[in-house]
């Protein structure tokens, strides 16, 4: 006799974010291949769109990342920004309030794709465990 047993019992637990090396490693491919392309399609000196891009790609991986992740994948994203999107190429600079500017935009944008994460992941999991325990959602108590 076959017994069906469903697979979704009990609750699944909150997915964990990806180890902060992991993290680095793919902001270090993908910045790398980022500004790559963003040089061969558009030229150099386009750090408006190079910004975009990177802000892009730092929210995306914070996404699947740690808060700690953050700092790391934003000062990576910058080094490529400002090293090989801007003229001359290769050549690391600092211009106070630009690349503070910068460094902020990439910063938050790796913050918000991590907030964003674990509150979607906190809802989600809120609505799996009240719907096992058959409290209406919305439900405080009152």
């Amino acid at each position: 006799m076959i017994e069906w047993v469903s697979l979704g019992t009990g609750a699944r637990p909150v997915p964990r974010p990806l180890s902060t090396p992991l993290v680095w490693a793919a902001t270090f491919t993908g910045a790398l291949l980022l500004v790559a392309l963003l040089n061969t399609l558009v030229g150099p000196g386009r750090p408006a769109l190079a910004l975009a891009a990177l802000s892009l790609l730092a929210g995306s991986l914070g996404v699947c990342a740690r808060f700690t992740a953050a700092p790391g994948t934003a000062v990576l994203c910058w080094l490529f920004l400002n090293g090989f999107a801007i003229p001359p190429a290769g050549t690391l600079t600092w211009t106070g309030s630009r690349d503070t500017f910068w460094l902020a935009c990439l910063f938050t944008a790796a913050l918000v794709g991590t907030t964003l994460a674990r509150l979607a992941h906190a809802r989600q999991a809120y609505r799996r465990v009240g719907a096992k325990t058959g409290s209406a959602e919305g439900d405080w108590g009152a």
